[in-house]
């Protein structure tokens, strides 16, 4: 089924650019190219309307051009207001003929209506980064969701708040978290996102970490990556936890562990990564040092208490692109890169191609896996399937050229026994 040529992007002139930038990923992602090669030949999504609310990235473009491949009609829209790629979306539309919504900084009210533009699609499968599309549907479009077969969820506090629904007994469909594969969260949350937001909170400020202190609050897949590209640039970092087990790790990782309170004294660089809201909340902000940078790269901008700032600063400027700097009563002056939107796509380029190969390749197999098995699966959350994970990662290291060890037929029944021991 062709897809309709419905769009709202900034710019078609800008396709011919984005083309050859949609092109630069695909060679970075094999393992996609070999999914889309196949599906190409099986359509195993023919027929079906499917409405992504993702970034909108050249990475996503493949994404998008893998569903289609498999027969689906794509609507895409934007899961952020500063992470579209507008020269992607413009070449999605003119050049791959996919329905594209989305404009780099959208203001409120036109994401929302980009939101409803995916969701007017009558979508058969959704794919989400945020669980947008599937809470337009569960609250102003119920009367659609008998029309979904599934979703699929690309980030942790998407999946948050579905297993949140789910708990409630109000999921109308099942739901694959594609972010708890393997595959997906060791490498896209840790790698991806740990260079990536480095990269943003650079271009954005061209501060030098080395020598400076680097807070990172949450110590998760995400936390973990951030906290790790920090110390490689020679920063001096310092993490934040709610969770025993992760500060204790972070702890024997060798960073120092200390409350956000007292982090907030001595930080140069803030950097939230916890899916959770207020994190950074006027408390903290009253004790900070004059110049420091504050950033996001969670989902959504509630990490840090932006409408505590506003209030407490009697002066507001843009002190660069992307850059706010707020002046405090005492003088003061506190700077917040991007709105508080995720850093490394509101003010860099996202996760490198070579990561998000495997990520995406989660979501056009789990998409290929509900569509064939969704008569089956209840209204759950579910994980994407082992053999799926297991099979990405062996794609992955086939492109590498990489090889590794199978287990001999002995140690097979060895690993399977009970009465052989010492």
């Amino acid at each position: 089924m062709a897809a309709t040529k419905r769009y709202d992007v900034k710019d078609l002139a800008l396709a011919a650019e984005g083309v050859r930038r949609i092109e630069w990923a695909d060679r970075q992602m094999p393992v996609l190219a070999a999914i889309r090669e196949r599906f190409e030949t099986e359509q195993p999504l023919s027929g079906l309307r499917v409405s992504a609310c993702l970034h909108v990235t050249t990475e996503t473009a493949n994404l998008a051009r893998t569903l289609k491949a498999g027969g689906a009609d794509v609507v895409l829209c934007a899961s952020n207001p500063l992470s579209t790629q507008d020269d992607v979306a413009a070449a999605l539309v003119e050049e791959y003929e996919i329905s594209v919504f989305a404009i780099k900084g959208e203001d409120n009210d036109t994401y929302y209506k980009h939101i409803e533009a995916a969701v007017d699609h009558r979508p058969h499968l959704t794919m989400d980064d945020g669980a947008d599309v599937i809470g337009v549907l569960h609250s102003a479009r119920r009367e659609q969701l008998g029309d979904v077969i599934a979703g699929t969820e690309e980030t942790t506090t998407g999946v948050i708040r579905l297993k949140a629904l789910e708990r409630e007994g109000k999921l109308g469909f099942p739901v694959i978290a594609v972010n708890e594969a393997q595959t997906k969260h060791m490498f896209d949350n840790r790698y991806g996102t740990g260079q990536s937001t480095i990269d943003g909170i650079i271009r954005a400020t061209n501060v030098l970490l080395a020598g400076g202190r680097f807070v990172v609050a949450g110590y998760g897949w995400v936390g973990r990556g951030v906290a790790q590209r920090a110390r490689g640039m020679g920063a001096h970092v310092i993490v934040t936890e709610v969770d025993a087990l992760r500060a204790l790790e972070a702890a024997m990782d060798g960073f120092e562990v200390m409350p956000m309170a007292r982090a907030a004294e001595v930080g140069d660089v803030f950097c939230t990564a916890t899916g959770d809201k207020n994190v950074i909340g006027r408390e903290h902000v009253e004790r900070m040092k004059d110049g420091a940078i504050l950033a996001n790269t969670g989902h959504f901008n509630v990490e840090i208490e932006i409408p505590a700032l506003k209030d407490m600063a009697v002066e507001t400027r843009e002190a660069r692109a992307l850059v706010d700097e707020y002046t405090l009563a005492d003088g003061r002056r506190v700077y917040l890169i991007g709105d508080g939107r995720l850093v490394n796509l509101a003010a860099a380029e996202g996760h490198p191609a070579i990561v998000m190969d495997m990520s995406f390749a989660n979501q056009a197999l789990s998409a290929e896996w509900v569509v064939a098995n969704g008569a089956s699966l209840e209204r759950k959350v579910y994980d994407v399937p082992k053999e799926i994970d297991a099979e990405i990662a062996r794609l992955k290291l086939a492109t590498m050229g990489i090889e590794i060890d199978r287990l001999t037929e002995e140690q097979e029944r060895y690993l399977a026994s009970w009465d052989e021991g010492t």
